[in-house]
């Protein structure tokens, strides 16, 4: 009995040893500008008022707060040229204020249907 849990903890502490990695040499592997880039906020270029612009749009398919509307926002929010980005799942609305000489409607939609798998989500109602 003793060897036989001998060696079933052997064997789990094996599976534990060789099946976790350290994700940190991983990135080290890849090189250091993508761990930095990944760590090191992006700075915001200041926009100017006349260029600034705000659209208003529905989104559809989506099912979840934090899964759907969150990603969306953060997807929005990462763009170049855009200010601010607010998605509100229970309305089902987004609202981005962006500089319109780097974004478009156009962009913004793709960026928001391609989101998933490009089938998930609809962009509706655009109001500009």
């Amino acid at each position: 009995m003793n060897f036989k849990k001998s060696m079933l903890t052997f064997a789990l502490a094996s599976v534990l040893f060789v099946g976790c990695k350290d994700k940190t040499n991983e990135k080290d592997l890849k090189g250091t500008a993508e761990a930095t880039e990944s760590t090191v906020p992006k700075v915001k270029k200041e926009i100017a008022a006349e260029n600034l612009q705000t659209a208003s749009f529905a989104i559809e398919g989506m099912t979840c707060a934090i899964g759907c509307a969150k990603t969306i926002q953060e997807d929005l929010s990462g763009l170049d040229g855009v200010q601010d980005a607010k998605v509100d799942f229970d309305t089902k609305l987004a609202t981005v204020t962006f500089d319109k000489t780097v974004q478009d409607q156009a962009k913004l939609t793709k960026v928001v249907e391609a989101a998933a798998d490009g089938k998930t989500y609809k962009v509706k109602e655009v109001k500009i």
